[in-house]
């Protein structure tokens, strides 16, 4: 079967997964000439890749100087916090490579208030795309790294919550929904991605994912709409009946 949206590759474990979006991303890097931008993802599929990226051989491959690095979401807690997806991603991958320090770009979460750190890293992404208005023809992201909740929220675009109906600004603190306030790129920003791709994995994971696939646009992830190529990597226990007739490895 072929998912409602997108080209689905199916893995035979977590480990196989990993290897290949970390592989999948050096190839985008080395696709796209000068600035690589890059909107990274937390949770625990997304971070054996980047330890896959960080170490030989892929690290040697990837461009590090001239990529840069922003979140696709946050917690808003310090850096150094157990939760923070500043800490997850940092320890995983970027505290082992060779990237120019003022090319990783962090949501500011100390000293201000979530909505101030929304228009802050909104800002900051401006910045870095070089105008106010994303446009068709320019993505902001070159690779968009996303993951998949049970509850089928993707970031923190969380079921219910008005950030959903976003379609203005590029950065937003969602404030409910979740124990913690987080900070999360809407809809607008993560849509403007030349490669858009969902890292998905586990048994857990197979329900919400069969949804998604088969075209729930009720769900936070099942809205997404990139203006770029979209991609699923998932492993088998998350594919389910979608491993049939998939690419697979």
């Amino acid at each position: 079967m072929k998912p409602a949206r997108g080209s689905l590759f199916v893995y035979h474990d977590a480990a196989a997964l990993a290897e290949a979006a970390a592989k999948f991303f050096c190839d985008c890097a080395h696709a796209k000439p000068g600035p690589f931008v890059v909107a990274l993802s937390g949770g625990s599929t997304p971070k054996l890749a980047y330890e896959t990226l960080a170490v030989e051989p892929l690290v040697a491959r990837f461009p590090w100087a001239r990529s840069h690095f922003v979140f696709g979401d946050e917690r808003f807690v310090p850096h150094d916090h157990k939760d923070s997806n500043a800490r997850m991603i940092d320890e995983a991958m970027l505290a082992h490579v060779p990237v120019p320090l003022d090319h990783v770009h962090r949501v500011p979460t100390q000293g201000t208030s979530p909505d101030e750190a929304a228009q802050a890293y909104e800002r900051v992404l401006k910045e870095l795309y070089g105008a106010d208005q994303l446009k068709p023809a320019k993505p902001l992201l070159d690779l968009c790294l996303l993951g998949l909740g049970e509850d089928g929220h993707t970031a923190s675009l969380i079921p219910g919550e008005a950030v959903l109906e976003e379609r203005r600004r590029w950065v937003a603190a969602v404030g409910h929904g979740r124990p913690e306030v987080r900070i999360t790129l809407t809809y607008p920003a993560l849509e403007s991605s030349a490669a858009t791709v969902f890292l998905v994995q586990g048994e857990g994971k197979r329900a919400i994912l069969d949804r998604v696939l088969a075209g729930d646009d009720t769900l936070p992830a099942g809205k997404l709409r990139p203006q770029g190529d979209l991609f699923w990597l998932v492993d088998k226990a998350a594919a389910g009946r979608w491993a049939d007739g998939s690419s697979a490895a």
